[in-house]
């Protein structure tokens, strides 16, 4: 699209003014310099789909008062939201200047329209400061969802908490826990770094959110989601009770009140049922179809969850009735 000779000849009349960000609208005094400047007039930008103008109303007018029915036109390829951006950012590069108010109001637009870029690459498309889009975005928050992560200019996502992003990670570690760092990173919007850190610290039975980190984001109120997690969490890093399936079933079974009455024995064989499969799975993996691995996994994941449910169910139950 940069290329100078890259363009095509259009009807002028097959053409029409795009969603300008300029709020004034058109400037005849422009325009009828350029008419006047009896010079070749750079190829204007078209939005393919709707043949709408997104950069160069002014030298579109310009071509009419000359009397031309034919113009140079490069063409975009996106949605007219996506347009718009390109609208603001080629007007802000070169040509007529927007205001100030127009380059506000257009940030306004683009916070609401991409509320996942962050607020430099906002900043970077308006040419107003970071610290002005964050206002613009703060003014708009209530009418705005507002994401977990954004998009920074190099493309890359980052958590707007990283304690939330931790917090996405020590779920995803819990329900996969043969998950890679780097599937964990990608899925909960933070870099591999942190999530060998939240990993580490799980295995170590700490908080997955550094001190420093929990004290920051201690103001904000935990979902129902999380406090479940914190709570299984914490309880299966206690070291006051063993953690190995066939011990635990070996205790129960020797328990006195639940070998001697039946509800106790079907319990028994329900949980040796249910844990026999799990006891196996290395010698089991080996022998599953490649191309029905993924399959068996989402199923691993999904009674992974239904256990964790059932665990808090269990857990709280008990703490409700000691």
């Amino acid at each position: 699209m940069d290329d100078a000779d890259d363009y095509q000849l259009m009807a002028i009349g097959s053409l029409s003014p795009g969603d300008s960000p300029r709020l004034s609208g058109e400037d005849t005094e422009h325009t009828r310099l350029l008419a006047e400047s009896g010079e070749d007039l750079p190829p204007i930008l078209v939005h393919r789909a709707t043949l709408k103008v997104i950069d160069g109303v002014h030298r579109l007018r310009a071509a009419v008062l000359r009397g031309e029915e034919k113009i140079k036109v490069r063409f975009f390829d996106g949605d007219e939201e996506a347009a718009f951006v390109m609208a603001v950012e080629a007007n802000t590069a070169h040509g007529l200047p927007l205001s100030l108010a127009d380059r506000e109001a257009a940030a306004a637009r683009i916070v609401a329209s991409h509320p996942q870029w962050s607020d430099r690459a906002i900043a970077a498309v308006t040419g107003l400061s970071a610290k002005t889009v964050d206002t613009i975005r703060r003014s708009a928050a209530p009418l705005v969802p507002q994401p977990l992560s954004r998009i920074g200019r190099d493309g890359r996502v980052r958590p707007l908490n990283s304690a939330e992003g931790r917090r996405r990670a020590c779920e995803l570690f819990t329900v996969r826990p043969d998950a890679s760092l780097r599937t964990v990173a990608e899925q909960a919007g933070i870099s591999l770094g942190t999530a060998r850190d939240v990993r580490n610290r799980m295995m170590r039975g700490e908080d997955p959110i550094p001190p420093q980190q929990r004290a920051r984001d201690e103001r904000r109120e935990p979902t129902d989601a999380e406090r479940r997690l914190r709570r299984v969490s914490a309880a299966a890093t206690r070291t006051d009770r063993p953690k190995d399936p066939a011990t635990i079933l070996h205790l129960l079974q020797r328990d006195p009140s639940v070998r001697f009455t039946d509800s106790g024995r079907t319990l028994l064989r329900w949980l040796n049922d249910q844990t026999a499969g799990v006891r196996d799975w290395e010698s089991l993996s080996g022998a599953m179809p490649s191309h029905c691995a993924f399959m068996i996994a989402d199923l691993a994941c999904a009674v992974a969850e239904e256990w964790l449910e059932f665990a808090e169910h269990v857990r709280r139950r008990a703490e409700t009735t000691a």
